[in-house]
Formats: structure tokens, C-alpha cells, sequence
């Protein structure tokens, strides 16, 4: 079965899939919230990126294919990692210090948005449609509508925690476009080399600025680490790929309509959370942002 073919009628079990994909990434900030009760966030995400690459690698390894270990392709590793995993997790990861899980989430779901907007900032080479005008301002609406109440009530550490989320989201964008670069590897690849160079990168940090081998973690910060890297980073990553091969890529995207309404779900869940009612109209505002944006064209 072709990717089109797929796309059109997709079978259940691959809707199965999209759907568990979209409640792994949607769960992974109430586990984030969970780690970091008694793991600090860098220390949190060194050890998520070490465990999610290593067994990223280890599925390479069963399917016979090698990283290539030439310079350049490992500095564009080192790039993707600063823009996909190393940066964007640990600002997530210290934002939701102050940041409830579902409002991270209904946040990072703007990554549509976003790679809207740097695209037109840095190539300027896809014109902006009316659909996808329309996007890009109702997703920076839903976006004022959780950010700016909190700023007209004053600056505090839940607005900076808000605007690391948004941070991090540009970044995500920046990977997706950053990641064209790697168009001749197996998609797995890139995933899993720039997630071993995020723990290069953070497992210094970490040993510097929170010499892990003073925390004491609970239980049940380890079993949300363990989770969180399992099966909410490597396991999603691979399902995210093998979707993209059987669904097409406009048909995985739509995990990101699902993802955002269950993260926020699971942290009224499992976290007690709940939504003031200007959260809940960007909420609104952004999943139909990214409808809007990511919706397909007529051919």
C-alpha cells in the first residue's frame, strides 16, 4: 500500500498508532512535571537524551544500518540537537517549574505557526496563503490570550516559564526546517544522532551545575524518566517515522490536532490541573491555527 493510498483510506491499525503517538507526546509533560519534583530539568533531559538515543541506536543496530561518522554530518547532528532536543527540552522542562503540563502543551503545539514564520523570515521562498494567514494569527492570538493575561497581571515566574515554552517551540520549528538537511539518511538516523549529542551536550551541565550524584530522586521521578525516554521520546520517534512512511506526512500531522486536548486531559488527570477560561479560548484558538496551517491543499 502506497503512502497516497494510505492517506485516503487508512487502515485502523495505523489510526491505532496516530493515536497512540498523540497520547505519548501528549503525556510526556505531565512526566516531565513528575521528573522534575526531585530531578533538576538538566540533569532531567541529559538522562532523557542519553537513554532515548541509546536505544534509537540500538534499533539502527537491529535493522543493520550504521550512523555515518564523516565530520559534517555529526556538526549538523550537534545543530539539530541544540534545536530538537537538547534546548527545547530543558526550557520546557524548567518552564513547567511554574507552567501547568496542559498550558505547555496547548504552547508547544505551535510549532506549525512558528515554522510558518521562519520560513518567511529566512527563505521567503513559500508564499503565505490566506488559509495559512489565517492560521498564523489565530495561533499567535491563542498564544496572547494565555501569555498576555498573565503579563497584564505582571511579570512573574509563571510568564517566564510561558515564554521558555515559546522559545522552545521556535526552536522545534527551526529543527523541522533545519532538518532538510538530512534528506539521504534513514529518517531514524538524524533522530537518533542528534539525541546522543543533546547528552553530550547536557551531561556536562549537568555533572557542573547539579552534580547528580547528590540528588536523591523518588520513585516515582525515575519511573516518569524512564517512561519519558522509553516510551514518550524513542518509542514515539519511531512510530512518528514509521507513520510518516504509511500515512504520509499530512496525515501524521494530524497527532497534532489530538495531542494538544489530551495533554491537557492528562493533567487534569493525573495533576489536578484545569484551565482559566481565557486558556481555554486559546486553546481553541490554536488548534485551529494549526488546522489551518497544516489542513492540505487542493491538488
Amino acid at each position: 500500500m502506497t503512502a497516497a493510498t494510505a492517506t485516503a483510506s487508512p487502515p485502523y491499525r495505523e489510526l491505532t498508532l496516530l493515536l497512540l503517538l498523540a497520547t505519548l507526546w501528549g503525556a510526556s509533560y505531565t512526566l516531565i512535571k513528575f521528573g522534575i519534583e526531585t530531578i533538576p530539568p538538566i540533569t532531567l533531559i541529559a538522562a532523557r537524551t542519553l537513554i532515548a538515543g541509546l536505544l534509537l541506536l540500538a534499533v539502527l543496530r537491529m535493522r543493520g544500518i550504521a550512523l555515518p561518522m564523516d565530520r559534517g554530518t555529526w556538526g549538523k547532528f550537534f545543530i539539530q540537537a541544540c534545536l530538537n532536543s537538547a534546548l527545547p527540552f530543558t526550557l520546557i522542562a524548567w518552564a513547567e517549574l511554574s507552567v501547568d503540563a496542559g498550558l505547555a502543551g496547548i504552547l508547544n503545539s505551535l510549532t506549525p505557526v512558528m515554522t510558518v514564520l521562519l520560513t518567511l523570515a529566512w527563505s521567503r521562498h513559500e508564499a503565505l496563503s490566506g488559509t495559512k494567514l489565517l492560521g498564523v494569527a489565530l495561533g499567535l492570538g491563542g498564544v496572547c490570550l494565555i501569555v498576555g493575561v498573565q503579563a497584564l497581571q505582571g511579570i512573574g515566574d509563571q510568564l517566564w516559564g510561558q515564554l521558555a515554552v515559546v522559545l522552545a517551540t521556535a526552536c522545534y520549528a527551526g529543527a523541522a526546517i533545519f532538518g532538510k538537511n538530512f534528506k539521504g539518511l534513514d529518517p531514524i538516523a538524524p533522530a537518533a544522532g542528534s539525541l546522543i549529542c543533546g547528552a553530550i551536550i547536557l551531561i556536562p551541565l549537568s555533572l557542573i551545575i547539579d552534580r547528580p550524584w547528590t540528588l536523591t530522586p523518588s520513585n516515582q521521578s525515575l519511573t516518569a524518566l524512564l517512561i519519558l525516554a522509553v516510551f514518550s521520546t524513542a518509542g514515539a520517534f519511531t512510530l512518528y517515522f514509521r507513520l510518516i512512511h504509511t500515512l504520509g506526512s499530512v496525515g501524521t500531522t494530524a497527532q497534532g490536532y489530538l495531542r494538544t486536548p489530551i495533554a491537557v486531559g492528562i493533567g487534569a488527570l493525573f495533576l489536578g490541573e484545569s484551565l482559566t477560561s481565557t486558556a481555554w479560548i486559546g486553546l481553541v484558538c490554536v488548534i485551529l491555527g494549526v488546522m489551518a496551517i497544516t489542513w492540505p491543499r487542493k491538488s
